[in-house]
């Protein structure tokens, strides 16, 4: 992108920090009207946030007040939400707190992953980002305050959090393993090593097993959750690359009641 700014002759700031005062400095200089931001990551300053005329204005993937923060696409797909989208707003001191000026709506899949999200959700969100700021500058559009009710926080989601809970329900181990692919992954351990896994698929007539429990069918391999199996899909093992977990099976030869996740 910055590339392609400089190619246009479009100057181009990337400071460290919005607080350094020379970018603050540079920014006055440039007489910006308004100023769009898609997830920067860093918190703007009240000082930076009065130097454009029209103020900043964030495309935030979701219908706030729900899911502020840095990862809201992954939590609701993680929360089983039907429903999600994206929104414009105001940028000001608080955590995604400033006045919407629109709304995108996306439905969630049921096969859905954050990923599938995101990638459609930048396209309708750009739209969405070039019509907030065509009618700012037509002066035709105003924000309006997010509801008092309804506010959820969707932090970032580490690594560490993308651990797999066998002892969750099938529904739940799904949805929560969609909710980090591709980033940052979810993952187990198995025999000691890290175990990366792509989506697995709830089997409601599956075999009972006990939560992380493997069994190796006739082109399916299944682990068992606290309550109900679901099959797995692709798996990465630690140093190799993603492959069929009937694959992966063919080669581990999981013992019978040997379990991932331990």
């Amino acid at each position: 992108m910055a590339e392609r700014a400089d190619a246009a002759g479009i100057p181009v700031l990337q400071p460290r920090s919005p607080r350094e005062p020379e970018f603050q400095e540079q920014l006055a200089a440039l007489a910006v009207d308004c100023a769009p931001v898609v997830a920067y990551g860093a918190l703007i300053p009240q000082a930076v946030l009065g130097v454009p005329t029209h103020g900043w204005v964030n495309l935030h993937f979701s219908l706030l007040p729900a899911w502020r923060g840095a990862a809201p696409v992954q939590h609701a797909v993680m929360a089983g939400d039907e429903i999600t989208g994206a929104a414009t707003f105001r940028l000001e001191a608080g955590l995604d707190t400033g006045p919407v000026f629109g709304t995108v709506t996306e439905p969630i899949g049921p096969r859905d992953t954050a990923g599938d999200l995101l990638e459609r959700l930048s396209v309708s969100g750009a739209q969405l980002l070039v019509a907030t700021l065509d009618g700012i500058a037509a002066g035709a559009l105003e924000p309006q305050p997010q509801p008092a009710e309804g506010i959820s926080l969707a932090p970032k989601v580490e690594p560490a959090d993308a651990r797999v809970d066998w002892a969750l329900p099938a529904h739940v181990v799904d949805r929560r393993i969609r909710g980090v692919t591709p980033a940052p992954g979810a993952w187990t351990t198995w025999r000691g090593d890290r175990l990366r896994l792509g989506p697995v698929i709830p089997a409601p007539d599956g075999p009972a097993l006990e939560p992380g429990e493997l069994l190796v069918g006739s082109g399916e391999v299944h682990a068992g959750t606290g309550k109900g199996t679901v099959r797995l899909g692709e798996v990465q093992p630690a140093g190799k690359r993603m492959i069929p977990a009937t694959d992966w099976a063919r080669g581990a030869r999981p013992a019978p009641g040997e379990k991932v996740g331990e």
